[in-house]
């Protein structure tokens, strides 16, 4: 341990999962449940932040519905997205039609991820053996000999040291755990960032189109209700020159490829209403050490190709309790056991990431290069709008995933 602070105060856990996102609180959801005693680490005060992950696709809903918790959860303010269409240079065409799925809940729920994760928090408030502390910050590892025993927290009330057979690392892309371990990542690269901003949006108004591409430019809408949610589309690094074109070149763009947005698009005032999300794809070779795994985005940060984020930390959590829940009522699995996880979720994992590569290499880069010809609608979008049975086949991968994982960890009696 490299801190200099002094601890105010100990406690001692079987697990400390540092970091309350999509993978930190069902993961400490599926320990309580089994009766497992465990820490969920946040260092906010609430949740209640801009997430660019608001995606919950049909396989977290499986899992919900698996846990008894789904009936709650879908009374959730919520939409749902069936039918994912586009416009490509002009051209009207159909990504993927879930509806064409053979599965429990064959749509996309788009939930503030705020309200994911306050529903887990609360549901998982039965559970005696959970702990989520808000409002505290991992700053190091406690390390003995090779071993990782646990973290050193920032708290308000000063630095708490968290002793723990296993740490588990959930605290996203910019993970200080993982920095703190020196795991290496392995960077795969991304050819785009994206501009995330709202747009008011009138109770009469509504549109199907999700996604539009034109030359040199791209941009998704979500109907969120009351907003539209947009991510607009630039070049890796483009966004100093994006900047010194002006706001106003910006949002008149924006209105040109999506008219709908017109009206709404004067909610945004200035540059400081809209967030710029550097995308990056990555993965750790090695997920493991000694008393230490990392699983989601401090794991393998994905693109946003997809929406699959929330859902790929999802059922990492769900693989790590069914893995490790009988192992941890007996102390800390060995770096073997651990790494199992690794060897259960990198397939899936490896596999999602090269069908972002390829769309980002075959439509967005081309896309985003521009030019004076007219764009063309690439074969594989040609053929998936014209033969409406290969729309399943986008949206399996889109909504199942390459491996999707079932809950099989146990519940403790009476959860």
């Amino acid at each position: 341990m490299t801190s200099d602070q002094q601890s105010d105060r100990t406690t001692r856990v079987r697990c400390c999962i540092v970091g309350g996102g999509p993978a930190g609180m069902m993961l400490g959801y599926l320990l309580g449940r089994a009766g497992i005693d465990v820490v969920v680490l946040e260092k906010h005060a609430d949740f209640f932040r801009d997430f660019r992950g608001d995606t919950v696709h049909p396989s977290t809903l499986q899992v919900m519905d698996e846990l008894g918790l789904i009936d709650g959860f879908l009374k959730l303010p919520h939409q749902r997205l069936q039918k994912i269409d586009g416009l490509f240079g002009g051209t009207p065409v159909r990504i993927a039609d879930l509806s064409r799925l053979h599965t429990k809940y064959p749509f996309i729920a788009f939930m503030p991820q705020w309200d994911f994760l306050n529903f887990l928090r609360e549901a998982g408030k039965r559970f005696a053996s959970l702990e989520v502390m808000m409002s505290a910050e991992a700053v190091d590892l406690i390390r003995r000999g090779d071993t990782v025993a646990g973290v050193r927290a920032k708290t308000p009330d000063g630095f708490i040291d968290i002793e723990a057979d296993l740490t588990i690392a959930c605290d996203g892309r910019h993970s200080t755990v993982r920095e703190r371990a020196g795991l290496a990542l392995e960077e795969i690269g991304a050819p785009m960032d994206v501009l995330w901003f709202r747009a008011g949006r009138r109770a009469d108004e509504t549109e199907s189109v999700f996604a539009r591409v034109e030359p040199g430019k791209m941009m998704i809408t979500f109907d969120r209700g009351d907003y539209w949610q947009c991510a607009y589309v630039i070049a890796k690094g483009r966004y100093d020159a994006v900047k010194a074109r002006g706001l106003q070149a910006l949002l008149d763009d924006v209105a040109r490829m999506a008219p709908i947005l017109r009206s709404g698009i004067t909610d945004v005032k200035s540059f400081d209403d809209i967030k710029l999300l550097t995308v990056a794809i990555n993965r750790l070779e090695r997920w493991t050490q000694p008393g230490l795994l990392c699983i989601g985005d401090a794991a393998h940060a994905m693109s946003p190709v997809g929406g699959v984020g929330v859902n790929l930390a999802v059922q990492d959590a769900v693989a790590t309790a069914n893995l490790l829940v009988d192992k941890l009522q007996h102390g800390c699995p060995s770096e073997d056991e651990l790494d199992a996880i690794r060897r259960r979720r990198e397939f899936p994992v490896k596999m999602t990431q090269a069908m972002q590569v390829i769309v980002q290499n075959n439509i967005i880069s081309g896309a985003l290069q521009g030019g004076d010809r007219p764009l063309k609608v690439p074969l594989i979008v040609r053929l998936i709008t014209a033969l409406p049975w290969l729309q399943g086949i986008p949206a399996r991968l889109l909504a199942l995933g390459v491996r999707p994982e079932h809950v099989h960890s146990r519940a403790a009696p009476g959860s």
